[in-house]
């Protein structure tokens, strides 16, 4: 497989936030945008966007607002609707049509985009997310992201978090990969690269209100749609994804033997060849 090059893309949001974004492949291949979850960045993508760039796309992985190295938000607005709007406009920023990949957070914002713009929507896939999530693993996310907003003395506790919230993964015995998700504060400590007011998005009204706006979403979806979940996901359930089938019965399920909800990177190859077979396979569409 050739090697595939990385740029480092900076893009506009609704109001002028700059999003940063890592690209591979051809400028006129046909475009997949993939979106990290909550408190993740776009390196979460640092495989599938090579792997899907080497079978004939442009990728692009997009550091969602107060995420990564994109810009935090003024207002400190994190909710559904203004990711959306990021969203569209960073769709109105790129050529042709687009296959969204979206893990969680991602996923819900692609279904809102995919809404309101289904001529620019290829396909779409979600990863470990319907319109319902699990309260239980909702709260597992929160209290490990609330959990650590006071950051951590070293790189090797901040491994030593992850390794307690995702107990099933095979832990990296080197942290400085970490590097990528952190940042390091005056005060010489390492924080998660993520603006803590995006905390505020996770709670109460917030939460209603995306799920009841997910499900009309997905309930006028046209364009093919993979959902990919993890066997062992504490945020996706049996009768969640039932209820979201239920109005969007073209949906196709792939359960993913190994994984939570961190699916993308829980088996990343497996993973990955998933998302390229069925977008190789949309390609067309």
């Amino acid at each position: 497989m050739t090697q595939q090059v990385v740029e480092e893309v900076t893009l506009r949001g609704v109001d002028g936030n700059l999003l940063a974004a890592s690209a591979w492949g051809a400028q006129d291949d046909p475009l997949v945008l993939m979106l990290h979850g909550i408190g993740q960045t776009r390196h979460s993508w640092r495989q599938a966007g090579p792997n899907l760039a080497a079978r004939g796309f442009r990728v692009l992985s997009l550091d969602a607002r107060g995420h990564g190295d994109s810009a935090w938000s003024a207002d400190g607005r994190y909710d559904l609707p203004r990711l959306a709007e990021d969203l569209l406009t960073v769709l109105d920023q790129l050529p042709g049509r687009a296959t969204l990949v979206g893990a969680s957070m991602g996923g819900l914002t692609s279904l809102l985009v995919a809404e309101a713009v289904p001529d620019r929507v290829r396909s779409l896939v979600l990863v470990d997310i319907v319109a319902r999530a699990r309260e239980e693993g909702s709260q597992r996310i929160r209290a490990f992201m609330s959990g650590n907003i006071g950051g951590f003395a070293t790189l090797e506790e901040a491994a030593d978090a992850i390794a307690d919230y995702l107990p099933h993964r095979r832990r990296n015995p080197n942290p400085q990969g970490l590097r990528k998700n952190l940042r390091q504060g005056e005060d010489g400590r390492w924080y998660w690269h993520w603006d803590p007011a995006i905390m505020a998005m996770q709670q109460g009204e917030h939460r209603t209100d995306t799920q009841a706006r997910a499900l009309r979403a997905g309930a006028t979806l046209t364009c093919p749609t993979l959902l990919v979940y993890g066997r062992s996901s504490d945020v996706v359930d049996e009768e969640a994804i039932e209820e979201f089938r239920a109005v969007a019965p073209h949906l196709e399920i792939r359960s993913l033997v190994g994984a939570g909800h961190t699916a993308a990177s829980d088996v990343n190859d497996v993973f990955t060849e998933t998302v390229v077979e069925f977008c190789l396979r949309t390609k067309e569409v």
